[in-house]
């Protein structure tokens, strides 16, 4: 997709996401703004949108983000956000610099889903 401007330090860590589970699909780091630093389509997999909606849905997720922070007072930060689609999961997590967006195939067992997402956490703390 998209190999973010001299960002080649992220390279490893979307790598390391993917390689949680099998069930993993796709990871992306995208900054506060919504563009893409780095993203991987995991090998064997295809998108499931075209490089201009993946891009369009990184700035939704960024803008979304910032929605979300009007309520940090009163409901307290977001641990993650954890959509359930017919096709695909999506996991959206926040480190403090950089929001990272994956996708997990629908299948994979939901516990294993929580984990990965604590995985992806302990991946991304220093982002």
């Amino acid at each position: 997709m998209k190999n973010g401007n001299g960002k080649a330090h992220l390279v490893p860590i979307v790598e390391d996401i993917l390689s949680i589970d099998p069930g993993m699909r796709f990871a992306a780091i995208i900054d506060l703004k919504g563009n893409i630093s780095e993203a991987i389509m995991k090998e064997g997999k295809t998108s499931l949108k075209t490089q201009r909606e993946e891009e369009h849905f990184c700035k939704q997720v960024a803008l979304r983000r910032k929605m979300r922070k009007q309520f940090d007072k009163s409901l307290g930060p977001v641990n993650y956000v954890h959509i359930e689609r017919e096709k695909v999961t999506q996991i959206v997590v926040y480190p403090k610099r950089k929001t990272v967006y994956v996708t997990i195939e629908p299948n994979v067992d939901i516990k294993r889903k929580l984990e990965i997402v604590e995985l992806i956490k302990k991946k991304t703390v220093r982002l």
